[in-house]
């Protein structure tokens, strides 16, 4: 007799998704709605039932959005959907206007508007989306979620992924008593990744040397506590806004290591110890904790799975990185896993995801490791601290941390001669207003021909539903007379002059396939 049981997984069985998606976070439904973008069916799998929670709200959900992210959001026409940034688009609409104006940071070193010299980034318009918008976490999950759901994305809550079993053609995933057959897994279930453990990744790194705290507490007594940020000889703490209060305690990350509950008493017995003083928390509302702990999988596939996010590397959330690497990985692999599973994919280009996205990763921690460096409490870090302070104060250090923090240098190694290939797209602005970053919405690739060229033409036909053909005047070009643009807005080949049309076939046979080959 069968059982009701085996009845549903009967049931469960009859769908094969494409891909199936550990974590509802915002890298995982922002990689699902990429590949739902391009006609791909997609499971999501979140461990968690209710996706709202304390600790996404501000500031624990508060996050800064670099320019690749901006970019991102608004090459998919989601930009314009996210309120937050609408409110708090200036991310220090507080502080003190002018050139003053505190616009980034680096380890707690502020930088200023005034000091940041934006002609040194010449292929960046006056028509770009902004370098740096602060987002709420909770508000781009809902809008996430939104998204993928109307693209036909199953969003399952409650369900964690227990183990998996892939072979040559799929992956079975076992949750609880259910099972889900697809033919890619993509781990994007954060720093304790289930599929990052269950799939063998090496997760190669450095320990932490502190453990973070992030509170919302009532102080009975907030005179005792100095505003601002506050160095002492056994840790950090920061005054940010009234009711909510950052510590570091150079434990070596234990606390956070041990998973103990944060109770209001260990949180001021770890007060106290920082700030040398007797004050007295009244009430803990929540707490967080978290570690300088970086940490990088040396591969992002094995077989038939891959990871993205903080699955795949981990470290201290200064500066807000974590969230824009992650969300620069499912931008990067949504169209090549995309068109891997519909035979879209040239030799390789699955395997350039990591390629691509491992450098980034590890430039990022290698960014967070140094400012931990210069946050110590010893004499050689406060040192150090002094003089990074001030190579910030002038004009080219400040541009420089900008654009690290802004993301403005991010790029990929594609060869060419041209500084621009490897880079993300300019928004060209069109002479009826258009721009080219609105021209991406459907996810194909775009051969953006400034003149009326027939051959340029004749290539983009060729690939057809993958490389879209636009022919316009911009009113920049940035001296261009072609560009090639991938689905994810990098440049893969640019013409200054006439174009050369055997280099222009070698790109396009990179990224794309001709549909002479794919029909076959």
């Amino acid at each position: 007799m069968t059982t009701t049981l085996e009845n549903n997984k009967s049931a469960q069985n009859k769908s094969i998704y494409d891909v199936i998606i550990s974590g509802a976070g915002p890298v995982g439904l922002f990689l699902a709605c990429e590949l739902a973008l391009a006609q791909c069916s997609v499971l999501v799998l979140e461990k968690a039932e209710n996706p709202h929670s304390p600790l996404k709200q501000l500031p624990f959900g508060i996050r800064g959005l670099s320019a690749p992210t901006i970019e991102a959001l608004y090459r998919r026409g989601l930009l314009s959907e996210l309120e937050i940034h609408k409110s708090l688009k200036n991310p220090h609409q507080n502080a003190k206007q002018g050139a003053q104006r505190q616009v980034g940071h680096f380890a707690g070193i502020p930088f200023h508007a005034g000091d940041v010299d934006t002609s040194q980034w010449q292929y960046r318009l006056p028509g770009s989306t902004e370098t740096s918008l602060i987002s709420e976490i909770e508000e781009l999950e809902t809008l996430l979620a939104r998204r993928a759901e109307i693209l036909g994305v199953e969003i399952r809550r409650g369900l964690a992924i227990n183990s998996f079993h892939q072979t040559m053609d799929g992956v079975t995933v076992q949750s609880g008593n259910q099972s889900f057959e697809g033919k890619w897994l993509v781990g994007c279930d954060g720093a304790r990744s289930a599929v990052r453990k269950a799939g063998g990744f090496e997760f190669a790194g450095t320990e932490p040397e502190f453990t973070g705290y992030t509170t919302k507490l009532d102080i009975a007594d907030p005179e005792k506590l100095n505003p601002g940020r506050n160095v002492t000889p056994t840790g950090m703490y920061l005054q940010s806004q009234p009711g909510y209060l950052m510590i570091q305690d150079f434990d070596g990350g234990a606390f956070h290591s041990s998973e103990k509950s944060i109770t209001l008493e260990h949180v001021q017995e770890v007060l106290r110890r920082v700030s040398n003083t007797d004050v007295t928390i009244s009430t803990l509302h929540a707490a967080t904790t978290w570690t300088d702990r970086a940490r990088q999988a040396t591969t992002y596939r094995n077989g038939r799975v891959l990871l993205a996010g903080d699955a795949a590397h981990i470290h201290a959330p200064l500066g807000g990185q974590g969230l824009n690497l992650g969300l620069g990985d499912a931008m990067n692999m949504g169209w090549k896993l995309a068109a891997t599973i519909q035979n879209k994919a040239p030799e390789g280009l699955l395997d350039s995801y990591y390629a691509e996205r491992h450098p980034i990763g590890a430039q990022v921690l290698d960014w967070s490791r140094t400012q931990v460096a210069i946050m110590g409490t010893e004499p050689h870090a406060r040192a150090l601290y002094a003089i990074i302070r001030d190579l910030m104060n002038t004009r080219d250090g400040a541009t420089y941390f900008a654009g690290r923090v802004w993301g403005i240098y991010t790029h990929y190694n594609l060869g060419g001669e041209h500084p621009l290939i490897g880079h993300s797209v300019p928004n060209f602005e069109f002479e009826d207003g258009a721009t080219i970053g609105e021209l991406m919405q459907d996810g194909q690739g775009i051969l953006l021909d400034f003149g009326k060229d027939a051959s340029l033409k004749a290539l983009a036909d060729e690939y057809s539903g993958q490389i879209k053909y636009v022919s316009a005047l911009a009113k920049d070009q940035l001296g261009l007379s072609a560009v090639l643009i991938r689905p994810d807005g990098i440049i893969a080949w640019v013409s200054a002059g006439a174009p050369d049309y055997s280099e222009l076939k070698k790109a396009a046979a990179r990224w794309f396939v001709c549909n002479s080959v794919v029909g076959h």
